[in-house]
């Protein structure tokens, strides 16, 4: 029996089959391209590559315990259920020592800084000493940090006690920057992460996200809803 069909050189309009260029039907001439080129130009290169936030937690066993890994773990929640909260990617370190903040924010590169501890007001922000007891890190040195990262880090959240003193001090380098005016309760930083991450993964701005991490509070009944501020760079 004579094999009719068309060898793999040849198209089934007779000819050669070419990869790439034109191709001629009848009186139709039609440009194509291959498959690989189609799907290249389908995902291109020079995709936007996702927002990082990296969060930082320091709770010295010498103070207070915070619920720091509830926060997080309530943070990667609201971004996992919200509409664009894949566009983000979330970075962790725990334990934070002085020494480890360069170390962390150069290697990760973040948008967003996401701080959760103790605060001292005036003394600066309290990290853990090789002890894991307090080691005060003080508000000018780390204003000095954030300046040499001001080409990256667009938004810094202080979600520590007593923090608006740092906040406004790295404003002066950073884009957007968050403290606590006073104490706030544990419950209730852990909801402004909540209101403000939601937001965040569902495209509002930092603007808005922080208004709706004020009222995450409000909705629970707790009385901080006052408590955060947020300081912008004025140039």
């Amino acid at each position: 029996m004579q094999d009719n069909r068309p060898n793999s050189g040849q198209s089934i309009f007779g000819g050669n089959i070419q990869v790439g260029g034109n191709i001629t039907v009848g009186n139709i001439t039609q440009n194509y391209r291959s498959s690989e080129a189609n799907q290249s130009a389908m995902q291109p290169d020079n995709r936007p590559s996702k927002r990082t936030i990296l969060t930082m937690a320091s709770s010295p066993v010498n103070e207070a315990r915070l619920r720091l890994d509830k926060e997080v773990r309530e943070i990667k929640t609201v971004l996992r259920l919200a509409k664009h909260g894949a566009n983000f990617s979330l970075q962790q370190r725990e334990a934070v020592r002085p020494d480890d903040l360069q170390d962390a924010l150069l290697d990760v590169e973040p948008e967003i800084v996401h701080f959760g501890g103790h605060g001292m007001g005036e003394d600066g922000l309290a990290l853990e000493n090789e002890l894991g007891k307090t080691q005060l890190v003080s508000t000018d040195a780390l204003a000095r940090l954030f300046k040499l990262l001001n080409s990256h880090v667009q938004c810094v959240v202080l979600n520590a006690c007593y923090s608006e003193v740092q906040a406004e001090t790295i404003s002066k380098h950073i884009e957007y920057v968050i403290g606590m005016k006073q104490a706030i309760g544990d419950e209730a930083a852990i909801n402004f992460s909540k209101g403000f991450y939601r937001a965040l993964g569902n495209g509002k701005s930092f603007e808005e996200a922080f208004e709706f991490g004020c009222n995450a509070i409000d909705l629970e009944s707790l009385p901080d809803y006052l408590t955060p501020v947020l300081k912008k760079k004025t140039d």
